[in-house]
C-alpha cells in the first residue's frame, strides 16, 4: 500500500481528525530526547484499546511497521520510527479508569503523565513511588516501556517493582490481559517480560500499579565536598551503616554550575559535589537517622551538610536535582546522556575515568547520577552542527558504556537500549544470551512489526 492508502484505511478506522501525516506532523513525531531522527509515514491518535488494536491489526495484515510513543521523552531513541510507518500516540488515552484504596491498586491509561497521576493520589494520602526526573511530562507507558528509575529506585525499586500487570495488544491485533491486581497469577510472568521490552513485544492500553500510603516523616538533607571522591565514598558509607535512604542523588562541578545559572538556588559554585540525601519513614526516630546520616557526612571530609527546615526548602533542593537535565541544556546546543550502571563502590574510580574519556576526546562532560545504587548520566556537551564532534561524542559514549560493563556494571540503568545502545550489547551479554532473546521477539512479533531496530542489531 502506497502513504495515501494507508492514511485512507485508518482514517476510516479511527476518523479522519484522528490521523496526521503534514510534512511538519511527520517531523514533530519524528524524534524523541535521543541524537536520532526518522520520520513516520502518519500519526495515529487512538482513544480505546478498541482502536489500538483495529490499527495494528490493519498493520499487521500490510506488514506495516508500528511504534507506540508517550511524550517523547525517551533518552535512547526507542520512539524513533526507523522505519517509518505509524506512531500510535497516546495522549488522548490519559484517563486514572480506577483508584482502589482498599486493595492499594490503580489502573491507568498510558497516556496519563506520570506525576498528574501522583497529584491525584495524593488527594487520597497515597503515593506511587517511583519518580523519573521527567515526571513532568513522562507518561506511564513510556515509564513501563523503559522501566523507569528515578531518584527514589533506591529504596522502592524501578517501574517494574510497582507494576502488576496490564492490558496488551498483541502484534496481530489480540487483546490478552497479564498479571491483574491479585499477586502470583499462574503461568509465565508476561508482565515481567513486557515491562522494560521498549515497545518490541506488544502495546499497553492499560497498566495496574501499585500504591503505598504516603509515609508519616521524610528528611532531606545536602551535603557539600571539595572532591567527588568523599561524596562517593560517603554514598558507600552510608549504606554500609545499614541505612537505607529513599534517595542519594549527586552533582558534579559542571552540572552545580548550571544548576545554579538557571535557578539560582545559592549553591556554591567551587563545590566538587553536591549530595542530595533523603530518608524517610516514622516520625519516631526521623531525626535520629538525620543526624547519623549527617555524622557519617562529617566523617567522609564533607564541607557543609544541612537537612531542610520545611517543605518549602524540602522542594527548593529538588528543584535543582529535577531541573538539572534542564540546565544543563544552557551550556551547550546539545547533549548525550550516557545511562550506565555501576557497583557503589567502583563510584569514585569510573567517574574519573570518566572525566579522562571526555579529555581523551576534547569533550566536556557533565555528572548527575543516581548515586545511592550506582547508575551514572555522564552528560556529554556538544553542538550536532559540528559533525567531527558529534563523531566523537558517540564515540565517547561506546567507551563509558564499555568502562561500566568492564567494572561490574551494566549499560542502562533506565533509559534503556533503545537504538543508540544495540551495539553496546555484546558488553554485557553473550551471543547466546541476545539469540535467546530474539527468539522472544519472533514468538511475541514474528513479522517485526513492532518497534524495529531497537535493543538487537540485525
Amino acid at each position: 500500500m502506497n502513504r495515501k492508502e494507508i492514511v485512507e484505511e485508518l482514517s476510516k478506522i479511527v476518523g479522519k481528525e484522528n490521523v496526521l501525516f503534514s510534512e511538519m506532523q511527520k517531523r514533530l513525531f519524528g524524534y524523541d530526547a535521543s541524537l536520532y531522527r526518522a520520520n513516520p509515514d502518519c500519526i495515529v491518535l487512538p482513544s480505546s484499546t478498541e482502536d489500538v488494536s483495529r490499527v495494528v491489526a490493519f498493520a499487521y495484515k500490510h506488514g506495516i511497521r508500528v511504534v507506540a510513543r508517550g511524550a517523547g521523552t525517551n533518552l535512547s531513541g526507542g520512539s524513533v520510527p526507523s522505519q517509518g510507518g505509524i506512531v500510535l500516540q497516546f495522549s488522548r488515552m490519559n484517563d486514572i479508569l480506577e483508584i482502589d484504596i482498599e486493595n492499594q491498586r490503580v489502573v491507568v491509561e498510558p497516556g496519563i503523565v506520570t506525576l498528574d497521576m501522583k497529584n491525584v493520589l495524593a488527594g487520597y494520602g497515597y503515593i506511587y513511588q517511583p519518580d523519573p526526573a521527567s515526571e513532568k511530562v513522562t507518561t506511564l507507558g513510556g515509564n513501563f516501556a523503559e522501566n523507569s528509575g528515578g531518584p527514589h529506585c533506591l529504596k522502592y525499586g524501578v517501574t517494574g517493582n510497582h507494576v502488576l500487570g496490564a492490558e496488551v495488544v498483541l502484534a496481530n491485533g489480540d487483546v490478552v490481559e497479564v498479571g491483574g491486581k491479585a499477586l502470583d497469577n499462574p503461568g509465565y510472568d508476561l508482565t515481567g517480560l513486557l515491562v522494560g521490552s521498549e515497545g518490541t513485544l506488544g502495546i499497553i492500553t492499560k497498566i495496574t500499579l501499585r500504591i503505598v500510603p504516603k509515609g508519616e516523616a521524610v528528611k532531606t538533607m545536602m551535603a557539600i565536598y571539595n572532591t567527588l571522591e568523599d561524596g562517593g565514598n560517603t554514598v558507600s558509607d552510608i549504606i554500609a551503616d545499614g541505612i537505607v535512604p529513599a534517595t542519594l542523588e549527586m552533582m558534579d562541578n559542571l552540572t552545580i554550575k548550571a544548576v545554579e545559572g538557571a535557578f539560582n538556588l545559592g549553591l556554591p559554585l567551587d563545590a566538587a559535589a553536591i549530595l542530595l540525601i533523603e530518608v524517610d519513614g516514622l516520625t519516631d526516630g526521623m531525626e535520629r537517622l538525620a543526624e547519623r546520616v549527617m555524622e557519617i557526612c562529617r566523617k567522609n571530609n564533607v564541607r557543609e551538610v544541612k537537612a531542610a527546615k520545611d517543605e518549602a526548602e524540602r522542594a527548593k533542593l529538588w528543584a535543582g536535582r529535577k531541573g538539572a537535565f534542564g540546565a544543563i541544556g544552557k551550556l551547550r546546543p546539545n547533549y548525550l546522556v550516557c545511562d550506565g550502571t555501576v557497583p557503589r563502590t567502583e563510584l569514585s574510580v569510573v567517574l574519573s575515568k570518566v572525566m579522562e574519556i571526555g579529555k581523551q576526546y576534547d569533550l566536556a562532560i557533565a555528572n548527575v547520577f543516581h548515586a545511592g545504587d550506582g547508575n551514572l548520566h555522564p552528560l556529554i556537551l556538544f553542538d550536532e552542527r559540528d559533525k567531527d564532534e558529534l563523531d566523537r561524542v558517540h564515540k565517547a559514549g561506546m567507551d563509558i558504556l564499555k568502562l561500566c560493563a568492564d567494572h561490574g556494571g551494566t549499560i542502562s540503568g533506565e533509559h534503556g537500549i533503545g537504538t543508540e545502545k544495540m551495539d553496546a550489547m555484546s558488553f554485557v551479554l553473550s551471543p547466546a544470551d541476545i539469540a535467546a532473546m530474539k527468539k522472544v521477539k519472533k514468538a511475541f512479533d514474528p513479522e517485526g512489526v513492532f518497534n524495529p531496530d531497537k535493543i538487537f542489531s540485525n
